[in-house]
């Protein structure tokens, strides 16, 4: 068999391996699928998993139910619904909470514990920890096998700390552990503004970012991109769904936009 001939079968194959891998990383497991579709998740939640794809993004980032999870600020607890029942048995998890110095910290942290208190029985156990203004400790040392943070960027860019909190997570997490982030996409024709005052950031502002705390970029998902979210909006991103910050001014036309253009971005702690 001629070289070239041999070179190209063996090209062809692996690139099918490759792409066996991508499909295998990408396919959530049954564990998480009965997860997400668990009848004791909150309804409410459960109303924004078409747009927020749940499953699917967890799968992109190659979570496993014996892992090493810290989940940066839950919020009201949409991933943390899932994340906990998911590694009760045979996994850790650490949330990361506001600190609860400020009037608004101490607002978020309240509302997520009452919530989840509610549900204990369900989520198992919760670790908590702090990622705030001088609080970077989220997880003992290279303990971790996957950080995740959900639409929080904005924020610590807000407070000013954004290369501290990715410089926690690469502490937190294990050589080889993984980072991943979803954000408001921002706009590629406008500069970043460093305080991302309308809640969108730009993807390769984030990729800087985070290479600049020593990250690798593994690769990039658009399971949660929106090309009806134009970006310019009355409030920023919190004039569209959930927030609709404008009330019943152009509801519909905001609901018909729904939710943020969002990226997903996974990186590697070498």
């Amino acid at each position: 068999m001629h070289d070239s001939k041999l070179r190209s079968i063996r090209f062809a194959a692996a690139i099918l391996a490759l792409g066996a891998c991508a499909a295998a990383a990408a396919a959530p497991d049954s564990a998480l699928n009965a997860v997400v579709a668990d009848p004791a998740r909150s309804a409410n939640f459960v109303a924004r998993d078409p747009v927020r794809h749940p499953a699917e993004e967890l799968g992109f980032f190659g979570i496993k139910p014996d892992m090493a999870v810290v989940e940066l600020w839950p919020g009201g607890g949409y991933w943390t619904e899932i994340l906990g029942p998911y590694l009760a048995k045979s996994g850790t998890y650490y949330v990361a909470l506001e600190s609860t110095g400020t009037e608004e910290g101490s607002k978020s942290v309240s509302h997520w514990r009452s919530r989840m208190t509610a549900e204990k029985d369900r989520l198992g156990t919760i670790h908590e920890t702090t990622l705030d203004a001088g609080h970077y400790d989220i997880a003992p040392p290279g303990s971790a096998d996957l950080v995740l943070t959900f639409r929080n960027l904005h924020n610590w860019m807000d407070g000013g700390y954004a290369d501290q909190a990715f410089a926690a997570c690469f502490t937190a997490l294990k050589s080889g552990g993984i980072l991943g982030i979803e954000e408001h996409r921002g706009r590629t024709d406008k500069p970043q503004d460093p305080k991302a005052a309308d809640g969108y950031v730009r993807e390769d502002y984030t990729i800087a970012l985070a290479k600049k705390a020593g990250f690798v970029l593994v690769a990039k998902s658009q399971i949660n991109a929106n090309p009806k979210d134009t970006k310019n909006w009355p409030d920023g991103v919190w004039t569209l769904p959930p927030t609709l910050s404008q009330g019943d001014k152009d509801r519909a036309k905001y609901v018909g936009i729904g939710e943020a253009d969002n990226f997903v971005l996974k990186f590697r702690k070498p």
